[in-house]
């Protein structure tokens, strides 16, 4: 039995920022190209490495999994590396599905009217690619989210071994008025996002997407702009400070999630999942 966590609610503050019109203000202050650029910069920069310490001992991050060396930064040290041993990983040849990452997990089988909570706000499958037809190849499909927190190792690599088509990157926005809403809450923002389309033997073409914050969160793919073959466990880049998701999306009849993870998912339970791991197989494998 894998550990579970109860799917967390958003804090006041956050509340706050993304659901009251005097927050959304400030946030749409905070937003601004030249505040996440501030921000950004003083993170690489050495005067962030202050930061380090008091990080590591606030969310009590056991550093003897990861390679030691003297960060320059914040954020070299946010998307350390770790040592490869800590993190066995599964065997993708005979059709496993590994996790990408570190992360709290959840699986959906996406149908009609499936809204994904990602990050203070909720997406269709449709609205999250921003992609109708592509959308509707995944109808009766698995939609599969990994929710990475800040004490987890913030590198990520491919999930399975296929060909890249080049990343798709979308621009993350406030809303500073209500638009349509989703289920009970209106949606007042949309994260940066960059997908990536993977042709894969196994699983058929897949949608693996990072996900980064709306202010501060930045991703970094390697290789981003070409086509190119890859193999599961391949680093495919990294997330700087802030926090991050990961979606996979499969087509019907092509993955299969481990049972608990469904029975854990329907029990409003994330799952504890590490890098490497297998979370389930393509279809028809035991």
């Amino acid at each position: 039995m894998r550990p579970t966590l109860p799917i967390p609610s958003a804090g006041g503050s956050l509340r706050f920022l993304y659901r009251n019109p005097i927050g959304r203000v400030i946030l749409k202050v905070l937003t601004r190209p030249f505040v996440s650029k501030i921000v950004g910069k003083y993170m690489d920069s050495s005067l962030s490495k202050r930061r380090i310490k008091k990080f590591i001992k606030q969310n009590n991050i056991d550093l003897s999994c990861y390679q030691i060396e003297e960060w320059r930064s914040f954020n070299a040290f946010f998307h350390r590396h770790i040592r490869p041993e800590t993190r066995p990983m599964g065997d993708p040849d005979t059709g496993e599905l590994i996790s990408p990452a570190d992360a709290k997990l959840l699986v959906y089988p996406i149908q009609d009217g499936l809204v994904l909570p990602i990050k203070e706000s909720e997406y269709t499958v449709a609205s999250l690619l921003q992609n109708e037809a592509l959308a509707k190849q995944y109808q009766n499909g698995w939609a599969v989210v990994f929710r990475l927190c800040v004490d987890d190792y913030h590198r990520y690599c491919f999930a399975a071994t296929g060909e890249k088509e080049p990343d798709v990157f979308i621009h993350g926005k406030l809303h500073t008025v209500q638009p349509i809403a989703l289920r009970m809450h209106p949606v007042f923002c949309e994260n940066a996002r960059s997908y990536t389309l993977l042709h894969t033997e196994k699983f058929g073409d897949v949608v693996q997407m990072e996900v980064g914050a709306l202010m501060v969160g930045k991703i970094v793919n390697h290789d981003a702009d070409i086509r190119k073959s890859v193999k599961a466990g391949e680093e495919k880049g990294y997330f700087a400070f802030g926090g991050s998701t990961i979606v996979l999306l499969f087509s019907e009849n092509t993955f299969a999630p481990d049972a608990e993870l469904i029975e854990n998912t329907r029990n409003d339970l994330e799952t504890v999942v590490r890098f490497g791991e297998t979370v389930g197989r393509c279809a028809g494998k035991s």
